[in-house]
């Protein structure tokens, strides 16, 4: 028998301080800063830190607290999901943020076990938009919405 009560949140935790520190040892030459001068590493470390911090005390409450075993590892959400960011990232500057964003949210999507198509197409014009409104519109972000690739 294990030590680790509820390994759902043993491994979150590990997740969480690997993330976390990762943030704080792959800040590079940037500097910190102090509080009241934030330099542009300050944010980041701040939260790896606080993540790191959050995913110790899941790792510390395994222990004492009982939980279901682990599930199978379900592969293709995962990489769904990684490869719905990735696409987001490349089509961001050469497509726009609209078409960027809807190819986020339908990739997304389709690694849900009920995906639709006319839904996940629903769901991507409607996110896309919202983008285009919340950052374009109302932030005034120099975002172009659809970018050279597209003709624009």
């Amino acid at each position: 028998m294990s030590a680790i009560r509820h390994p759902k949140d043993f491994w979150i935790g590990a997740i969480f301080i690997a993330f976390g520190l990762g943030a704080v040892f792959t800040r590079g030459d940037l500097e910190m800063g102090s509080g009241g001068r934030m330099g542009p590493a300050y944010f980041p470390v701040v939260l790896g830190i606080l993540l790191a911090l959050i995913g110790a005390v899941g790792v510390v409450r395994s222990f004492f607290r009982h939980g279901a075993p682990m599930e199978k590892l379900h592969l293709k959400p995962l990489a769904l999901v990684l490869l719905a960011v990735v696409l987001f990232g490349i089509l961001m500057r050469g497509a726009g943020l609209v078409p960027a964003a809807a190819v986020l949210v339908l990739v997304s999507f389709y690694a849900h076990p009920k995906f639709h198509w006319k839904e996940g197409a629903l769901l991507a014009v409607g996110l896309a938009g919202f983008c285009y409104l919340l950052f374009i519109k109302l932030l005034g972000l120099p975002i172009p919405a659809l970018g050279p690739w597209l003709g624009f």
